[in-house]
């Protein structure tokens, strides 16, 4: 038996060379065309994180304006809410930037409003509205669980319902929803791979990219894999870092 894993160990390591089945030289770091193959991969990053940031924030802007009128006591108030979650919900991400990058562009000129949408407004529009619908919902759940009586007191003392909202139920509900709020962003930024197919330098178009030049793509893909942990890993560390924080503002 350890004859036949010394023989496979033997075999694993001789295929990682130039000549066998892998190819892991593509992304050597110690040769110049394996770095400059990992750099050329590497610059995918910022895009991909400028791409998230933004649909994120916008994510949260839109869910916001769809979740207050979804909880009114009016049903012609929160119907629309409802059919606006229900309706972006079914619509799976990449027929949506589909749409919105090639149809989007020709119903605005129908209406006489000549506008040009380039990859990364596109994907930017569609990562927002496909996220806004399931933002709307947390924000939703995290009003509801506030006690009814920190409203009521807040009527007691003349405070409106915006500033009700802005001053005691938000800032206690944003440090319940922070957690699937931050699964939303990491969701965002790995759906940001479907901004390849629109043309968006991004990681995952570089990748691709860089199989057609290589024709290796078990190597160049598991790189990709392994930048896309990394950054999840990272913004993990960051969500945990201020729900400690937060946790901490809160309990004092």
């Amino acid at each position: 038996m350890k004859n036949i894993l010394a023989l496979s160990c033997l075999l694993i390591l001789a295929g990682c060379g130039s000549s066998g089945t892998w190819g892991w030289y593509v992304i050597d770091p110690t040769t110049p065309k394996g770095w400059s193959n990992i750099t050329f991969l590497l610059n995918g990053f910022g895009a991909t994180i400028v791409l998230s940031v933004i649909a994120a924030f916008m994510s949260m802007a839109i869910g916001l304006m769809v979740a207050l009128p979804g909880m009114s006591t009016n049903r012609w108030i929160r119907l629309p809410s409802r059919i606006y979650i229900e309706f972006v919900r079914a619509i799976p991400l990449l027929p949506m930037l589909f749409w919105v990058f090639y149809g989007l562009p020709v119903v605005l000129k129908s209406m006489g409003i000549s506008v040009s949408i380039d990859a990364f407004w596109g994907a930017v529009i569609t990562l927002a509205i496909s996220d806004s619908a399931f933002t709307a919902e947390i924000y939703r759940s995290g009003i509801q669980s506030i006690a009814r009586g920190q409203t009521e007191a807040a009527k007691t003392i003349g405070l409106t319902y915006s500033q009700t909202m802005r001053y005691v139920v938000l800032p206690q509900a944003i440090r319940r929803i922070l957690p699937p709020l931050a699964n939303q962003f990491i969701y965002i930024v790995k759906m940001s791979a479907f901004a390849s197919v629109i043309g968006m330098q991004e990681l995952t178009r570089r990748a691709n990219e860089l199989v057609v030049t290589e024709y290796r793509p078990l190597e160049i893909y598991s790189l990709l894999i392994l930048e896309y942990l990394v950054l999840v890993l990272i913004i993990s560390f960051f969500v945990r870092w201020l729900e400690r924080k937060m946790g901490a503002d809160e309990s004092r």
